[in-house]
């Protein structure tokens, strides 16, 4: 299992170096987890807590401008800064699209229609305006805007995707969970043996596929019974998978220290 990278904080010519891990099977682990979390954490703050969308939507909000403050004035990358950040895009993209789904009535359909559109729009944007869709060499602060800007609204759009299969669709949570599992490993499938697919877009399609994958994960733990779930209870399964994740971290972080001695670590 590949590590993640550790920069040194610039290159000669003054640009930054990347600041986002290496794409490796340990990254897309970390990631589902990341997003299970995000499901589990903000349906613990808006229903269990019975803040609601709105307010817990601002608490997110707030808690992903910190986030990504800390990532964006670092100079290198630094583990827990980074998914910090992807973890409070979870949180923020759960609330939001459930206040769109929910307490504005957009329904499931017209507000994953409406935010796959504003995806595209930004990678379209991006795209134009640097030349190029990045996702593991993110060496310019324009870039780094772009790249978590498309996180933010991804994770927002995955939300209301990963409902729309278990709800609407009448599959349920396990199902639908199985069901953005079989997609996640095709995405894969065609990256491995159609060569002529741009890394960029199945980096991004994978990205947003862990997602609901994600939600529906997070909504089979928490669910009641009597809705398919299994009924763990939100704050509980948000702890326990919050662990997992942080020891999923810190293994992958130490195995590549192990194997770049002579890099520098972070601080």
């Amino acid at each position: 299992m590949a590590g993640m990278i550790w920069p040194s904080d610039e290159r000669s010519d003054g640009a930054l170096i990347t600041k986002v891990p290496r794409v490796t099977l340990a990254f897309w682990a970390i990631k589902i987890l990341a997003t299970t979390v995000g499901e589990t954490g903000g349906d613990a703050v808006s229903m269990t807590l019975d803040l609601g969308y709105a307010v817990a939507s601002l608490i997110f909000l707030a808690f992903f401008g910190i986030t990504l403050a800390t990532q964006v004035a670092s100079r290198r990358y630094h583990p827990f800064a980074y998914w910090a950040v992807v973890i409070a895009t979870t949180t923020v993209g759960t609330t939001m699209s459930d206040y769109l789904d929910r307490s504005l009535a957009l329904g499931y359909v017209k507000s994953s229609i409406m935010l796959f559109c504003g995806v595209v729009v930004v990678l379209l944007m991006w795209r134009r305006v640097t030349g190029r869709i990045e996702f593991e060499k993110i060496t310019t602060k324009t870039e780094e805007a772009f790249y978590w800007v498309t996180i933010l609204v991804s994770n927002t759009l995955g939300t209301a995707l990963g409902d729309f299969v278990a709800t609407t669709t009448g599959l349920g949570f396990e199902r639908g969970a199985l069901v953005f599992a079989v997609l996640l490993a095709l995405v894969g499938a065609i990256h491995f043996f159609l060569k002529k697919v741009p890394l960029s877009v199945s980096f991004w399609a994978a990205y947003i596929l862990t997602r609901p994958l994600g939600a529906t994960l997070g909504d089979t733990l928490t669910k009641p019974h009597s809705e398919g779930g299994l009924d763990l209870g939100r704050i509980v399964s948000s702890l326990a998978i919050t662990a997992l994740l942080i020891v999923g971290i810190v293994l992958v972080s130490w195995r590549e220290r192990q194997h770049s001695p002579s890099e520098p670590a972070a601080s």
